[in-house]
């Protein structure tokens, strides 16, 4: 099947030629935000309109595209919340993290992925991909195209890079009787059969080898095996030892001080904002503990955090 991105793009942008030779792999703004732990994640925003021509791209990818039932992460009607039921059932965790995802995923990774779909794309077309959903960080000529975090084509590429890998790890994972998720670029397995994770773990890796060589690889600072005789923790969510989702202490104890600094007026709009998106979590993870507060600091609180995200 053949995919045409050209035509559809010069109907809806009568400059689109003019554009494509501006070079917009490089109309981007590059900022650093703090990491949770130590150091920088580099965002690469491209401007408005090549935002925009980016989400069109996508549109068109999507009616031809596959992605695989274990991505979790920027595809509609799921969320972390599905991500972590996956394995809420389960006694033994294995974690896995992939260094810089998106930075390491390239044009040329993107169309082999298209290759192994049967999806055909001619040189004209594969440039457009190029110039409008990579990122040229040195902004060089020549320089090298990645994908980067912060344009809206990203997270949809990523997942059809790594449709192949999640149905070779899913038919595995099947077949040894282990729960799998990808959010991203965080790998999930869960299983109740002992002594079977390590052997995923061995699996991802040549797994990985198999589709893109060494280019992307694990994140060995982030490899987690954990039980029901410890902490787990899928996507941010904690799993009970009772197999229940809960938000965790630390995150309780965290959002009960934003509502007690909310009721004293002492929080900044950004805060506040944050605070909103917390409590709106919360509900869909444990909404007995918004009950608690509501009966702590009274349900008009919560109701005045919940509209001022509303714009209240």
């Amino acid at each position: 099947m053949s995919i045409d991105i050209e035509t559809t793009l010069q109907k809806a942008y009568p400059d689109f030629d003019a554009l494509l030779k501006s070079r917009p792999a490089t109309h981007y703004k590059v900022y650093k935000i703090p990491k949770r732990t130590i150091g920088y994640r580099i965002i690469a925003q491209p401007t408005s309109r090549v935002k925009a021509i980016q989400r069109d791209i996508i549109e068109i990818l999507k009616q031809h595209a596959h992605i695989h039932d274990a991505a979790t992460a920027y595809v509609d009607g799921k969320n972390i919340l599905h991500n972590a039921k996956i394995h809420q059932n389960s006694v033994f965790l294995l974690k896995l993290d992939l260094v810089n995802f998106f930075n390491k995923i390239t044009p040329e990774i993107l169309f082999k992925a298209l290759a192994r779909q049967h999806l055909d794309i001619t040189d004209d077309n594969k440039n457009i991909l190029k110039q409008f959903c990579f990122w040229n960080r040195s902004k060089r000529k020549n320089g090298a195209l990645v994908l980067s975090v912060g344009a809206p084509s990203s997270p949809f590429i990523s997942n059809v890079v790594m449709s192949s890998f999640d149905e070779e790890i899913s038919s595995f994972c099947k077949e040894n009787k282990i729960n799998y998720s990808r959010y991203a670029d965080d790998l999930t397995f869960s299983t109740n059969e002992r002594d079977v994770l390590g052997l995923a773990h061995q699996k991802v890796k040549t797994t990985l080898i198999l589709f893109f060589g060494t280019r992307i690889i694990i994140n060995n600072n982030k490899i987690v095996y954990s039980s029901k005789a410890h902490n787990r923790h899928v996507t941010g969510v904690t799993l009970t030892n009772n197999n229940k989702l809960s938000l965790g202490r630390e995150r309780k104890r965290y959002i009960t001080s934003l509502v007690f600094k909310f009721k004293e007026g002492k929080l900044s709009n950004v805060d506040i904002n944050h605070l909103r998106g917390l409590i709106g979590f919360s509900y869909n993870i444990e909404p007995t503990f918004i009950e608690r507060l509501e009966k702590k600091y009274g349900e008009s609180t919560i109701k005045s955090i919940k509209k001022y995200s509303e714009g209240g």
